[in-house]
């Protein structure tokens, strides 16, 4: 494979982290309740979409407190990527690889939901091994919505067509899709050789650090 630019996704794919999921969705629906709004419906989604459709009820029940609300949220989270962040270490291989794909001339871009403060806690001096970081801070329109692949793919002057996007998670596999973008599913992380090939993953392989392998 022949590609101009790679975008990885960040936890599960370069690093393995140590956040609290569960803690992260019941602080957010703790944190709504506290508002005297039940959070119907809000069980079976993301974080990042309990919170957007939090801020949604309140703009219908309590309009004022709306942006408060988010913003609490948020800090809430980012409080706890970030503790999960210190626990986290990067997968085996992936200095090097990212490096390689540095010295092939292949701009690498990375793609997260995560918060800045906490990929910059888990893997400091990340700006030396990569030309551009799209993190949940930069977009409201994160994965799998293909905007955050899309930033980074104007950020490195690239054309879809030209890159690959990397990552763990279905979600990855359909951001990339949707931007254009060859799509490769590692099992680092949280999701099955099944569950990425169902999302349309173009190839499956053991980790991220192996991306090389499979390049010109």
């Amino acid at each position: 494979m022949n590609f101009k630019a790679i975008v990885f996704d960040f936890d599960g794919t370069l690093v393995k982290l140590g956040v609290d999921f569960a803690l992260m969705r019941a602080s957010v629906l703790d944190l709504l309740l506290s508002y005297g709004v039940a959070p119907d419906g809000l069980d079976g989604l993301y974080v990042l979409e309990m919170i957007e459709m939090g801020r949604n009820i309140l703009e219908e029940a309590v309009p004022g407190d709306a942006d408060q609300f988010s913003q609490r949220a948020y800090e809430a989270i980012r409080q706890i990527e970030v503790a999960g962040a210190r626990r986290g270490e990067l997968v085996a291989g992936v200095r090097e690889m990212l490096s390689s794909l540095k010295e092939r001339g292949i701009s690498v871009g990375i793609a997260t939901r995560n918060c800045r403060d906490a990929v910059l806690e888990s893997f400091p001096g990340i700006q030396s091994f990569c030309d551009t970081l799209v993190t949940r801070e930069s977009t409201r329109r994160v994965k799998p919505d293909p905007e955050q692949i899309l930033m980074a793919l104007r950020a490195l002057h690239v054309d879809a067509g030209l890159s690959a996007m990397v990552g763990d998670h279905p979600m990855d596999i359909e951001a990339g899709r949707r931007a254009g973008s060859f799509t490769v599913g590692v099992l680092t992380g949280y999701s099955s050789a099944d569950a990425l090939t169902a999302a349309g993953a173009n190839l499956i392989i053991e980790s991220a650090a192996h991306i090389t392998r499979y390049l010109r």
